[in-house]
């Protein structure tokens, strides 16, 4: 079939990089694909609804760890970045990618006020000839159920006067190794020529481009990815609760299972899990399984393994601390991170917050360091902002209990460990220390 004149018109636009390119959204996803670009020699416009996000971006700042300030500053300078705060600029895109948020509710179902507030924003500046994909992280059905009824009340005609896609975002902050640049790309279009168009486009900026049969297809990709993750957390976590129970060390139970060349892959527990996607994704899945009369047991088994891990953290403390004759309630405790994962300035989600409420929850005096988040901000899941304080002798030894949430390699775990009392360690941060002055507990 061939394709119409705005979808040959778009095509040349996209092979000659003379496309413009709106990014809706200059978040950890955002920001960094509106770099790679602008890079590749596109014209790009960011929108952000955050004003201070805008005029960091317009300064050449960055404010994502991932993205270099040198970055950001020679896409400025090359003319190809700009950001704004105001929608009407979607009008003069050619390519609009999507990549705002999908939280879940407090009732832990899908939250797609964004997507549909950027959606309805879109349908108003909506010409013949734009490609639109959605890269937020949502469950298999969104792009053609939700996005697509709504651009296409428009009056334009899908996969003739304009075209959609869907292509998750693969974010992982902190990784030193994989990048928007060289990580795969899924591309599904709603149509033949829509995910050819989708194709093309990524190919100009990315590496590897991995072409599927349709947006539900790369959303299910993209929520089993997380959910895999997400199973397997919940598997060892519940391991550990077994050997607590048993009075086994799972770390030298994981070790040895390591060993083993040949099908297992190990996963190590922790207080929780954190980050936008792994805590988020299962019950994305599991509300859309349920539409189908299909209920995801493991699925959901496997997320309240993993929102229980907080919990036993801090009964693991109170017993500990029981044993030294103090309490809970008055008790100075020191947590260590509070960013979801090691390395990673990102505190999203992160089971070190849950820990944190809990334990102020029961009484104690809760404060906490970590050189990768020095402020908490306010977010759903802790609408409070904190501090990082300093990790000094003298506070260590101030605290009744430190609790090792997040295993930054940065900090001297040895230091802590002449210095306090008392280390719960949930990382296993504190192996092979030998001996120390601190009793040290482990998850």
């Amino acid at each position: 079939m061939p394709w119409s004149p705005e979808a040959e018109a778009l095509k040349a636009r996209i092979e000659a990089r003379t496309a413009v390119v709106g990014v809706v959204g200059l978040g950890y996803v955002g920001l960094p694909l509106a770099v790679e670009q602008a890079r590749a020699g596109f014209s790009v416009v960011g929108l952000d609804d955050n004003g201070r996000k805008v005029e960091q971006v317009n300064r050449g700042e960055s404010y994502v760890p991932d993205v270099a300030a040198a970055e950001v500053a020679a896409a400025r300078r090359s003319g190809r970045l700009q950001a704004t705060t105001d929608y009407r600029e979607l009008a003069r895109a050619d390519v609009i990618l999507i990549c705002v948020p999908t939280p879940l509710t407090a009732n832990k179902e899908p939250d797609l006020s964004y997507i549909l507030a950027v959606a309805d924003r879109v349908r108003a500046v909506m010409r013949p000839g734009q490609l639109v994909v959605l890269e937020s992280t949502t469950y298999p059905g969104t792009t053609e159920e939700v996005l697509r009824p709504i651009l296409e009340t428009s009056g334009l005609r899908l996969g003739e006067e304009f075209f959609l896609a869907y292509s998750p975002e693969r974010v992982d902050p902190g990784n030193p190794r994989y990048n928007t640049h060289n990580t795969p790309k899924l591309v599904g279009g709603a149509s033949d020529v829509c995910g050819s168009l989708a194709e093309l486009f990524y190919r100009q900026s990315l590496e590897t481009v991995v072409r599927v049969a349709s947006p539900a297809v790369a959303e299910m990709a993209k929520v089993f990815e997380n959910t895999y993750r997400a199973v397997n957390i919940a598997l060892v976590n519940e391991m550990a609760l077994l050997c607590d129970r048993m009075g086994l060390d799972v770390w030298a139970v994981l070790d040895a299972a390591a060993t083993k060349p040949f099908g297992i892959q190990v996963f190590y527990p922790g207080p929780g899990v954190g980050g936008h996607c792994i805590p988020l994704d299962p019950f994305y899945l599991a509300w859309k399984a349920r539409e189908y009369d299909f209920p995801t047991r493991f699925i959901e088994l496997a997320g309240e393994i993993n929102l229980r891990m907080p919990y036993f953290v801090v009964e693991k403390l109170t017993a500990a601390l029981n044993e030294e004759g103090r309490a809970l309630k008055g008790a100075r405790v020191l947590l260590l991170g509070v960013a979801y994962k090691r390395d990673a300035h990102d505190d999203r989600e992160s089971p070190a917050l849950k820990v944190y409420e809990l334990l102020e929850r029961r009484g104690a005096e809760v404060a906490y360091h970590d050189p990768f988040v020095p402020v908490v901000r306010p977010q759903a899941s802790f609408p409070r902002t904190l501090r990082s304080v300093e990790l000094t002798a003298e506070r260590l030894r101030a605290s009744d209990a430190v609790v090792v949430t997040t295993d930054h390699s940065v900090v001297d775990y040895g230091f802590v460990a002449r210095h306090a009392r008392l280390i719960l360690d949930t990382r296993n941060a504190t192996r092979g220390l030998g001996p120390v002055p601190a009793r040290i507990v482990k998850l």
